[in-house]
């Protein structure tokens, strides 16, 4: 039987799972688990292969665990299964060597990513109240949630650092050590008793590390916290700062037990820890066989972890892994992987965030504000004051195009943007605080106040500059298309950067999006001229295509041109209207030219807020099935 996600569940089991939560989160003196195996299909031979094997544990209350071995050794995939984040393992695994259900048990754990996923444009304090907000019930007073903020500053040496920016790549803020230490800290804001971290030092120097495990260490004895660490290379003083070790070497156990007891048990191998040396180094190169150079006894690499796992077989089934548990189970059964909030404050505090990044960070848009001004008196100064006659009439039908095709084209910049609030959504949801629902939601609501900043700031230097029709009816129908535009481009970055969270993937794809549009848009072809394929798979989905098409009946419907030449000498009009006689031309022709009707604005505006619909909801869709 394999974890799965569960459809459902009855209000007498949520009542269960309540009281076995408020059980459990009273003391949770133990967490252990026993014959943990995680088998997969070996892609060159096509058999099943074992990543994790028959691995056993326990976790006291206010130990620290390190889980140790060489690169593939399987230790992060043991912590992701640990922290019922892998839903195809086999085992038993128990609280307090009892059953707990997936439910209570996600309650009890937080899980700390290897990365530093933090808003860079907000202090160490407001990061750990956005935190406080959105993973403590609203029935929690605000005056405890500021206690448990403070305390957490205090207790992770972060009191001079508080009000300073966790930093951006701009703007310079706390160390290395600090932003660990923070993010540790966040995911301890609702008093978990099991915490996971994933390579809690990594990127950081001998001092660094030390600091934050001491600092984790000294919490956990405080307050009874099981900590479970997966960890590469700690210092000799580092490494004497765990309670535990569990070292790992091709998904099997090499050791279980005491840090203290590492040296001696190799020693009786006959394997000992050199003088001078780490014994975690030590310990290393002798389970690593990535390197098969044999030893001073001949043997090679290989052999060695043989003997090694062997040894341990034979005498590692010590008290410290305790009791069988939870016969013929899975580990943590009936994972809930989605992380579905339905606290209505959620999405608010969401925007409160992303509010403060927007208008801190100047990455997210403010550099777009000033991309898209030097755009706008680029234009404007070289479309500068077109005239209402007939060799003008190309100029202003050219300035829409490059105009709303180019204010799409530069959305690209808000995909790095995008893809950081992504990251630190996964990481959120992972931790059961929110789902994309909330998160697609407060993305889109942000962005509308700026999108039409931007919008109007463009309009009011091109349009006047340019000299399109004077009338302020049109100019705000112009501001309106310029803004749909925008969005819609956003709205694209999304979809396009939740299916390819890859940011020169999405950039690349995003780009040739837009190139797309602008070819099939209908004016470097005309519609009637675009061929059956590129008009009726492309054409019709094309946002670029309605928006180019409103900005030309604004702008042409209700105006006139004069011809070249005049009545007396003779009148030359490019395109044939009932004013030709008048030597003027009508701008109904223009758009009779590229098959533009009026009168459509209402049902226009409808397609255009119809396709920004379909891309939100697909990147929604993205996001909650990929996991």
């Amino acid at each position: 039987m394999r974890n799965r996600l569960s459809a459902s569940v009855s209000s007498d089991t949520e009542r269960q799972t309540s009281n076995e939560f408020y059980m459990f989160n009273d003391v949770v003196r133990s967490l252990s688990w026993s014959n943990v195996t995680l088998t997969v299909e070996d892609r060159s031979t096509k058999q099943p292969r074992d990543l994790i094997s028959r691995v056993n544990g326990r976790v006291q209350a206010g130990e620290i665990l390190a889980l140790m071995g060489p690169s593939g050794s399987g230790k992060t995939t043991l912590l992701n299964i640990l922290a019922g984040r892998n839903k195809s393992s086999h085992g038993t695994a128990a609280v307090n060597d009892a059953s707990i259900q997936a439910s209570v048990y996600k309650k009890l754990t937080s899980f700390v990513e290897q990365e530093d996923a933090l808003v860079g444009s907000l202090t160490v304090r407001e990061t750990l109240e956005f935190a406080a907000r959105l993973a403590l019930p609203r029935s929690v007073l605000k005056a405890e949630k500021g206690t448990r903020v403070q305390n957490l500053i205090d207790s992770f040496g972060l009191k001079k650092q508080a009000d300073t920016l966790i930093g951006t790549p701009i703007r310079k803020g706390i160390s290395g050590g600090q932003k660990r230490r923070v993010s540790v800290a966040s995911q301890l804001i609702t008093a978990p008793k099991i915490l996971f971290l994933d390579e809690p030092t990594s990127g950081l120097d001998s001092v660094a590390s030390f600091e934050v495990i001491s600092l984790l260490k000294k919490y956990a004895q405080q307050h009874q916290l099981i900590v479970v660490a997966s960890i590469h290379q700690p210092s000799a003083a580092t490494f004497q700062l765990f309670d535990k070790l569990l070292l790992l070497s091709q998904g099997q156990t090499c050791y279980f037990g005491a840090v203290s007891g590492v040296a001696p048990y190799f020693a009786r191998l006959g394997m000992p820890v050199p003088d001078l040396m780490n014994p975690s180094e030590h310990i290393l190169d002798l389970t690593n066989t990535d390197f098969e150079s044999e030893d001073e006894e001949g043997g090679t690499a290989s052999q060695r972890l043989v003997t090694i796992q062997s040894a341990w077989k034979e005498q590692g089934n010590s008290d410290d892994v305790g009791t069988p548990i939870l016969e013929k189970s899975d580990v943590f059964p009936d994972v809930q992987g989605l992380g579905l909030a339905h606290d209505l404050g959620i999405p608010v505090t969401l925007l409160h965030r992303l509010y403060l990044k927007s208008y801190r960070d100047i990455v997210t848009y403010w550099i777009r504000v000033a991309m898209y001004m030097g755009l706008a008196v680029m234009m404007g100064t070289v479309w500068l004051q077109l005239s209402t006659i007939q060799k003008d009439i190309q100029s202003f039908v050219n300035a829409l195009f490059f105009g709303s095709a180019f204010l799409s084209f530069m959305a690209v910049a808000y995909v790095p943007a995008f893809l950081e609030d992504r990251s630190i959504f996964v990481k959120e949801r992972a931790n059961g605080l929110y789902g994309p629902l909330s998160f697609v939601v407060s993305n889109f609501l942000i962005g509308l106040p700026f999108l039409f900043l931007i919008s109007i700031l463009f309009a009011t230097v091109t349009y006047w500059l340019i000299g399109f029709r004077p009338d302020a009816t049109a100019f705000f129908v112009h501001v309106m298309w310029l803004f749909l535009d925008l969005v819609a481009a956003e709205s694209l970055v999304v979809l396009v950067s939740s299916l390819f969270p890859n940011f020169i993937i999405a950039l690349a794809l995003v780009a040739f999006a837009n190139g797309l549009w602008m070819s099939v848009g209908g004016f470097l072809v005309p519609t009637g001229s675009l061929n059956v394929f590129w008009r009726y798979v492309f054409h019709y989905i094309d946002y670029q295509a309605y928006v180019f098409r409103g900005m030309m009946v604004n702008e042409f419907d209700g105006r006139t041109y004069r011809c070249a030449g005049n009545v007396v000498t003779g009148c030359s009009c490019a395109y044939e209207s009932e004013l030709s006689g008048q030597c003027k031309i009508d701008g109904k022709a223009v758009l009779q030219y590229y098959d533009y009707p009026t009168g459509q604005l209402g049902k226009t505006v409808g397609i255009m807020i119809g396709i920004i619909v379909v891309y939100r909801v697909l990147g929604y869709l993205a996001l909650y099935f990929r996991k």
